[in-house]
């Protein structure tokens, strides 16, 4: 089994090429869990901030779309230049936090209080997967591995065709609140909690086998990726059954 496989887009074999093993301290969990809290701080603080000012009447609308963006290219430059982590991660957490800050105040005011449910399921979502996990009860087999590879794939494919058709005045069935739709969501929601399964495994790993320490921040990335994108998903499904109210 290769240990340094898995389906997080930022845990791919890109970032494990050429790594010297012998010139640093050794990647420890207690160092990936500072690193993660570190990045989840950076979050919540600059998610606040934007959130505040929508609060107050400012328009966040290009600080939504700059944080994003700028998220998105820290994420890509994470990745490829994986020495620079312990600057881009920190960086790529204010950015996302900004972003969502913003995205979250205008779904509050939409749809009252379902941001706040959608953060509460994000972090039950997981403490259920890290304990299933730890327990031995969901295993990240090779089987499972190809099977959630798979899916992100599909996903992924979907959400870019549906973006393309967009382009030509044609509304996709994962918008809007049909059963359908909802649907989807449920399922993109459930193969995005899953995948906190390979994040933890790979972690697990990296530790095991003495990866460098700067992966600490590469682990804190990974699972600062997964749990966004199962934030997001999870605040999309909601509005989709609040709207249908």
């Amino acid at each position: 089994m290769n240990i340094m496989k898995s389906s997080n887009p930022a845990f791919g074999d890109k970032i494990w090429k050429d790594i010297d093993f012998t010139q640093s301290a050794p990647m420890t969990l207690q160092g990936t869990i500072n690193k993660t809290l570190i990045s989840f701080l950076l979050v919540i603080a600059s998610a606040a901030y934007t959130w505040d000012m929508y609060m107050q009447g400012g328009n966040v609308q290009g600080i939504m779309i700059g944080g994003f963006i700028g998220g998105f290219i820290l994420a890509m430059v994470t990745i490829f230049k994986n020495e620079w982590a312990k600057f881009t991660v920190p960086l790529y957490a204010l950015f996302e936090g900004a972003a969502l800050g913003g995205l979250s105040a205008i779904f509050e005011v939409s749809y009252p209080g379902i941001p706040m449910q959608a953060v509460a399921l994000t972090f039950g979502t997981f403490f259920v997967m890290l304990f299933s996990y730890k327990a031995g009860l969901i295993r990240a087999s090779e089987k499972f591995r190809a099977i959630m590879t798979s899916a992100i794939g599909g996903i992924f494919l979907v959400y870019i065709i549906s973006f393309v058709m967009s382009f030509f005045g044609v509304q996709s069935f994962i918008y809007g609140n049909s059963l359908m739709s909802i649907g989807f969501s449920i399922i993109v929601v459930g193969i995005a909690a899953f995948s906190l399964i390979l994040d933890f495994d790979f972690i697990e790993k990296g530790v095991m086998h003495g990866m460098p320490k700067n992966h600490e921040w590469m682990g804190a990335f990974g699972l600062l990726v997964t749990l966004i994108w199962l934030y997001i998903e999870i605040l999309r499904l909601l509005s989709k059954i609040s709207s249908r109210n």
